[in-house]
């Protein structure tokens, strides 16, 4: 885990790095840990902010909740990779692992039992790691409206964390169960669409939810080589959003339909 602060200058603009390093000199960078390649923290900023860095790759794949959609890294993420540079965190990995292979398997079903039942979150991404079954688009469209009205005061101010519906895409997309991906996608962009005239800030960041929804949905149904009449179906559920009233999103749900259905005759090709 080597990283420089010239390296940390290099992913983000020059009046972010000053806000990221003010933020770090500040002590806003709050429960950094590592596992493995994995770092998380939390920064503290109009609110408290999650940042994810990955460093298993050839560079630091980085993730945060605020809503930040201008160039390279937000001044959350830089904050953390300063705080790493500064002082690498301890990695757990193996004390955890050591601990693993040290415990007879009885206890750790005991432990597991009372971890998923006391974390859904953990629950679910269980389920959609080692289950044989997905919820339907309405149960997902379920809990992401109850996220909106914990957020409403009355109106949506900032950006709400989707990161757990899309981090279960992702699972579910791992194991090659693209359809079962596909209505964790379909479930963000369609309640997120629907519950746009709440939204008073951030608006950037919902359209970002949307648009990664939509691809991740596209890219998810094109991997199961659709017949044309299914693909009809799953285009369908696109077309539906540019027909919804208020029009907030129509452009950019028809430009989402168009490049679908170029895709689409592209690999029919």
């Amino acid at each position: 885990m080597n990283i420089t602060e010239d390296t940390i200058t290099d992913r983000c603009t020059k009046a972010v790095f000053k806000r990221g390093e003010n933020y770090y000199q500040d002590g806003h960078v709050q429960q950094v840990n590592r596992f493995d390649d994995l770092v998380t923290a939390t920064v503290e900023g109009s609110r408290l902010y999650d940042v994810t860095i990955n460093f298993g790759g050839r560079s630091p794949d980085t993730r945060c909740t605020c809503p930040y959609d201008g160039g390279g890294d937000c001044k959350h993420v830089v904050a953390v990779l300063l705080d790493i540079a500064a002082e690498p965190p301890a990695d757990d990995s193996d004390s955890v692992k050591q601990v693993l292979a040290d415990t007879a398997a009885s206890e750790l079903r005991e432990f597991l039992d009372d971890a998923l039942a006391t974390h859904p979150e953990l629950r679910e991404q269980f389920l959609a790691t080692f289950g044989d079954d997905h919820k339907s688009v309405e149960e997902y469209r379920s809990q992401i409206e109850q996220l909106f009205e914990q957020h409403a005061d009355p109106g949506i101010y900032d950006a709400i964390d989707f990161s757990k519906f899309f981090e279960m895409a992702e699972t579910y997309r791992d194991r090659e169960r693209y359809l079962a991906a596909a209505t964790v996608y379909r479930a963000i962009f369609e309640e997120v669409d629907a519950k746009y005239h709440w939204v008073d800030g951030a608006y950037d960041h919902y359209a970002q939810v949307i648009q990664r929804a939509l691809d991740g949905y596209t890219d998810c149904v094109l991997a199961t080589e659709p017949t044309p009449a299914e693909f009809d179906t799953y285009a369908g559920v696109i077309e539906a959003r540019t027909m919804t009233d208020p029009p907030i999103n129509t452009d950019q749900f028809q430009r989402a339909l168009r490049e679908f259905e170029d895709q689409y005759e592209t690999e029919g090709e």
